[in-house]
């Protein structure tokens, strides 16, 4: 159950309630993780009990600090709870501020520290069926084509990365 995570109130980072920051528009702190194996990036289907953007694929995970948690634990603790990944050591890739509606009257304004783990092969991926249905591998490329093809498929946030910044966040696999 998510409750206070850290977002700036008149320029102070404060404690506010997840949902309180997005039915408001608060900009607040988010991590974002991308595991890839070689060029394939491991995807999760949200479950349709998700708040924001059920049943949509989005990227490996992402979520909020809770308040005084560093991102990094954040990253760490995420990929267990949702996906059961362990032994993964997640690089800080980026941190991207943007501001966008996400429908069902939920704005997104996140400062957002992307990461990128590579996995081993034999990866063990066991999703809480709470929070997501599905995963899949796919290569960048073909991700990119899905994307512009059925972009309804996909949470607004992976369809804004990959429209905009996939280049500062995976710079070494795209050439």
């Amino acid at each position: 159950m998510m409750g206070q995570i850290q977002a700036w109130i008149e320029g102070t980072l404060a404690p506010v309630d997840v949902m309180d920051a997005h039915r408001e528009g608060i900009r607040h702190r988010a991590v974002s993780i991308f595991v890839m194996d070689g060029e394939k990036l491991l995807l999760q289907k949200r479950s349709e009990n998700c708040l924001q953007s059920p049943g949509l694929w989005s990227n490996t995970c992402c979520s909020h600090p809770d308040w005084g948690e560093r991102p990094e634990t954040c990253a760490l603790r995420r990929l267990r709870e949702e996906l059961g990944i362990e032994g993964l050591y997640p690089a800080h890739a980026d941190r991207i501020e943007y501001r966008m509606d996400i429908g069902d009257g939920l704005v997104e304004h996140e400062v957002t520290d992307i990461y990128i783990a590579y996995a081993q092969r034999g990866l063990t991926v066991n999703p809480d069926p709470e929070l997501v249905s599905e995963t899949r591998w796919i290569g960048l490329y073909d991700l990119g084509a899905e994307v512009r093809r059925y972009p309804d498929r996909f949470s607004r946030w992976l369809r804004f990365y990959m429209q905009e910044h996939i280049s500062r966040i995976l710079p070494a696999l795209i050439c």
